[in-house]
């Protein structure tokens, strides 16, 4: 025990051990809740905000912790991506190793205890400034190759956020929020499917006088030119609409 001990506290080993103990102090609290689930992701899952294009004249839509929120502007540039504003499973500098695809947290954790045992194995085997010199080495090249290799299986239990964007909406019963729906005027509230809200532009390709506030219609397309949702009337208590 006291050769382990005096092991671990040995050069190289000690740089890792210290940062070993911070990583698994981490885990433990996970395991007790003191965390949450959602520090788990390292800022992942715990809310996204995306600017998607143009939802009518409404820019910049949004869905984090207070829902779906709609600003007049231009929005994304392109007409269907999105420019997330979240957070993400990973920082540059570890995308930039090879090492992207799964949460910060897992990630430095796998390099930290890689690095430690194979720094620890190498103190143990050598001696001397020089040889414990290359066991550093070893050690730092060693985790940065065996985290890489098993980031790859991991990162499919971290599948990334999808931004949402227009094309979510199309196909929803969305709620009416102004007197009338034109072709030219028309606005209407449509619930995402993580539950959040949303206030977007709306237009009927015919005229429809009974499409008032309150009433509901199903968006069937997005007109991009004209910066707008299509919809028709439809009652979700009537077979087929």
């Amino acid at each position: 025990m006291g050769g382990f001990v005096a092991a671990a506290l040995a050069f190289p080993t000690a740089l890792f051990s210290f940062a070993l103990v911070v990583v698994v102090g981490y885990w433990l609290l996970m395991l007790v809740g003191g965390l949450g689930f959602d520090a788990l992701h390292g800022g992942h899952g715990v809310g996204h905000a995306g600017h998607v294009g143009h939802a009518g004249h409404t820019g910049d839509l949004g869905h984090g912790a207070g829902g779906h929120t709609a600003h007049g502007g231009q929005g994304a540039q392109d007409g269907h991506g999105a420019d997330g504003g979240g957070a993400h499973h990973h920082g540059g500098v570890l995308d930039a190793l090879g090492l992207g695809g799964v949460p910060v947290t897992v990630a430095v954790s796998l390099l930290v205890a890689l690095a430690w045992f194979v720094s620890l194995a190498g103190t143990v085997l050598t001696s001397g400034a020089p040889a414990r010199g290359g066991v550093f080495a070893v050690a730092l090249v060693a985790s940065w190759a065996g985290t890489r290799l098993l980031v790859r299986p991991l990162s499919r239990l971290f599948p990334e956020d999808r931004p949402a964007t227009r094309g979510d909406f199309v196909g929803r019963v969305c709620v009416i929020r102004t007197g009338r729906v034109t072709a030219d005027f028309g606005q209407a509230e449509v619930t995402a499917e993580d539950g959040s809200t949303a206030t977007v532009q709306v237009r009927t390709l015919t005229e429809e006088p009974g499409l008032a506030a309150g009433r509901t219609a199903l968006i069937f397309d997005y007109d991009a030119d004209g910066e707008h949702f299509l919809v028709a009337p439809f009652d979700p208590a009537l077979p087929g609409g």
